[in-house]
């Protein structure tokens, strides 16, 4: 404020001839808010003429107007409102009544003040008071002192009176400086009455009242509070003066001088010394409620001390601008107190989390012992580790993996451990957000370091604006750093002792501590909660990469049991429950990506490993594993529709679909072997060169023995070697995968376009022999069902 005071001087008010005494920022009542400035002001010539000026911004708003001006003259009636009670409406009834609301009470009440001494001293009719508070008009114009009349033409008219030994003195102080104070007296008086106008004009003139409150005033009530922050306004305005040249000779101006020193010092160490014996009571109250927190999973909430200091935010910028040191020992004094308050509350709150999360150490009544007013938790921190790592026999091991996925049923997954993990994380990460951001909000706020722009930061001063932006934001994060610098170190405990518990914890971990990033860099991307989530979850990360690799590496270290059937590999089966899981974790999460490329390695390592224990299956044939493995593989991605899989889902069904026919084919070879090697002779013989109607002449392919081969299958013996096929076929497959009737008809399709192929060959081959096979597809078929419905 006092900056635009001195621009509006500058720029409205000294053109012409016209001093500014008091500035009040207001807006029209009950309309849209339309900022302006009320100016009470003088002339600088006789006779005084006051004024009440309205000024506001040009549209363009780069500099000032006037806009318009009334006379005090034509001022009735000052409507305060409420006399007792903060209100920031006033009215002041001229022609008409104008009803304000000013930005502050303090300059609403410091404006009335000046309107209400400027009436005493200059003007003969009187105005009304109306809803003032007493304090405000404690000051009547001294006796003696002149009184003039303002209004037409008329000349001022002023009492004679003796000049004070004071007065004789700064007279004589200044006829020192001025050459001309004997040789031109008239000169001289004009000189000497336009610049004692500086004493005269409310300028350096601190009331009583302001002057008690700076000595005495009450720092624990509210009223107190507020009369401290209007005489500390007031002595800045005193102090900032722009004296002309030789004013500061005047000795009644030094002695000014000397004495708002005084009270600026006085009042600047009584402010440091309440504040300081605040932070210490106010940290023995909030130490009480400790313990009933703690044992509920909630941080105290810290309200009631920002509350109660806010109430000193004005004085706070009044020692931040007048007392430097004083304000940033306060500073470090607020810090260190804060630090300790907050490095016990979060230490003894996540003692609790990870005892939650360990889900031991609980009391008959189910609730954690404590004992202490403090509330200290039974047991170390140091155990915590021994709590997690020791489980019963009904739950898993700490280190979760595929392998062990895929052998447990849906109540060996714990479910309910993961969900209660989840839950107890997230409580945690909700109970510090709103905890770091009140503090952040209220450091800014006490310490005035708010980061939105000023005035200053519009002109063309941006470079400077910009550095002090920045310097208020490193204050306000070195603060946070220093209050909260167990939070980062706890945190990582924290996701260590849940990556120990369950290594897939780190998907829950990952999820929610990129969501509260997210959020918090939506706040304030610079705050510090934003940079020490970031920070955290770069650690949480790491982990969900270690846990990926881990599963990988298990999957290579897969060995098979040579003497039973391979069957769904235990890391096929897990990587479907993995990914049920984590499809249900990551739904709708921000770091979407992190999982696709997750899903990219373990699928590649399934599909890779897959494919080495099929190589090294002695027990199963190497089709059969790859086979089934590979239809369960398709069948999870079809049902998840995991669109970063689409790639890998149609890899899978093709190899499927590739190894169910190279088995079905290497296996039907076996029930009809000597006849599909008489017929491969044929067709070696046609490829040779040899006309197909000419085969029956070749002596090892005649028609004799051809008759010869098809009579070692009749169909009773194709039945009996498809039975035993059958057999072999439900050996070699699992039960789990149920393809045994999908292989058995793919058998059948596979024996029929066979069968139709022997025939065509003898139909070519052997023309008008009467040759036919001893049992026809009719039967092959009945062949076929009858085996499938008899096992």
């Amino acid at each position: 404020m006092t900056a635009i005071k001195h621009a509006l001087q500058r720029d409205i008010f000294t053109p012409n001839d016209e001093r500014l005494l008091s500035i009040v920022n207001v807006c029209k009542a009950g309309k849209k808010k339309k900022n302006c400035f009320l100016c009470a002001t003088v002339t600088t010539e006789r006779p005084v003429q006051v004024k009440v000026v309205k000024v506001k911004k040009t549209d363009k708003g780069d500099f000032y107007k006037r806009q318009m001006a009334w006379e005090l003259r034509d001022l009735t009636d000052v409507d305060a409102k409420d006399a007792n009670k903060e209100n920031p409406e006033f009215d002041l009834h001229f022609e008409k009544v104008y009803r304000w609301v000013a930005s502050s009470t303090a300059e609403k009440n410091s404006f009335i003040s000046c309107i209400w001494k400027l009436n005493q001293r200059y003007l003969r009719k009187k105005v009304e008071f109306v809803n003032v508070s007493p304090q405000l008009l404690e000051e009547s114009v001294p006796s003696g002192e002149s009184q003039s009349v303002a209004g037409g033409d008329e000349d001022a008219l002023d009492d004679y009176q003796e000049l004070n030994a004071r007065e004789e003195q700064d007279i004589e102080s200044m006829m020192e400086v001025c050459e001309y104070a004997i040789s031109n007296a008239e000169a001289f008086a004009e000189k000497l009455s336009r610049e004692l106008q500086v004493l005269d004009g409310n300028y350096m003139d601190l009331s009583k009242g302001h002057i008690k409150a700076l000595q005495e005033g009450d720092l624990s009530s509210p009223k107190g509070i507020e009369a401290c922050i209007n005489a500390s306004e007031a002595l800045s305005q005193c102090m900032d003066v722009a004296l002309k040249p030789g004013h500061d000779k005047l000795m009644a101006v030094k002695q000014q001088q000397h004495l708002f020193s005084e009270l600026r010092d006085t009042f600047a160490r009584r402010l440091t010394n309440h504040l300081n014996n605040v932070f210490v009571h106010q940290g023995h109250d909030q130490s009480s409620t400790l313990s009933q927190h703690t044992a509920e999973l909630t941080l105290p909430k810290h309200s009631p001390l920002h509350r109660d200091l806010l109430r000193y935010a004005k004085l706070m910028e009044w020692l931040k601008n007048t007392q430097r040191e004083k304000y940033e020992g306060l500073s470090r004094t607020y810090v260190d107190y804060m630090t300790r308050l907050y490095e016990r509350e979060i230490k003894d709150f996540f003692e609790v989390a990870k005892i939650k999360m360990a889900g031991t150490s609980k009391d008959g009544k189910g609730k954690f012992g404590l004992h202490g007013s403090s509330g200290k938790l039974t047991g170390s921190t140091s155990s915590l580790n021994k709590l997690a790592v020791s489980s019963s026999n009904s739950r898993r091991s700490q280190s979760s993996s595929l392998l062990d996925m895929g052998n447990m049923s849906a109540s060996d997954l714990d479910v309910a451990d993961r969900t209660r993990f989840d839950k107890i994380f997230e409580q945690v990460l909700s109970e510090l957000e709103p905890l770091c951001l009140a503090e952040q909000d209220f450091i800014s706020k006490f310490f005035k370091l708010q980061q939105n722009p000023t005035l200053a930061q519009v002109t063309d001063y941006k470079k400077l604006s910009y550095i002090h932006f920045s310097c208020r934001k490193d204050m306000v994060r070195m603060m946070m750093n220093k209050i909260f610098q167990s939070i980062e170190t706890e945190l990582n405990s924290l996701i260590a002792l849940g990556d120990k518990i369950d290594s897939f914890n780190s998907l829950y971990m990952l999820v929610k501590m990129s969501h509260h990033v997210w959020t918090a860099e939506n706040v304030d991307p610079a705050s510090y909660l934003s940079t020490t989530l970031g920070n955290v979850l770069v650690t949480v990360k790491r982990n969900f990469d270690k846990c990926i690799s881990g599963q990988i590496r298990q999957m290579e270290e897969v060995k098979i049991s040579k003497k039973s059937k391979v069957g769904i590999l235990p890391f096929v089966t897990g990587f479907e429950e993995f990914a049920k899981l984590a499809e249900a974790i990551f739904r709708n999460a921000e770091r979407r990506g992190d999982l696709d490329k997750a899903y990219i390695k373990l699928i590649r390592a399934v599909f890779s490993n897959v494919e080495k224990v099929a190589n090294e299956s002695q027990k199963t044939p190497r089709d059969v594993v790859m086979m089934e493995n590979f239809h369960h593989i398709f069948s999870t991605l079809s049902s998840l529709k995991i669109s970063c899989l689409e790639a890998e889902r149609k890899e899978a069904k093709q190899k499927y679909t590739e190894h169910l026919q190279s088995y079905v084919i290497n296996s039907l070879g076996q029930p009809l072997e000597k006849l599909n090697h008489f017929f491969e002779g044929v067709e070696a013989r046609v490829a040779q060169g040899v006309r197909e109607e000419e085969v029956s002449y070749q002596l090892a392919f005649n028609k004799q023995e051809l008759r010869k081969v098809i009579k070692e299958y009749p169909g009773k013996e194709v039945k009996k070697g498809l039975d035993n096929l059958y057999k072999k076929v439900d050996k070699h497959l699992c039960e789990e995968e149920n393809l045994l009737q999908v292989v058995w008809h793919s058998m059948q399709d596979e024996f029929i376009r066979q069968y139709k192929h022997f025939e065509g060959l003898i139909n070519r081959c052997y023309p008008g022999s009467g040759i036919t096979m001893e049992f026809t597809i009719q039967d092959m078929l009945e062949y076929f069902s009858s085996i499938a419905q008899s096992h």
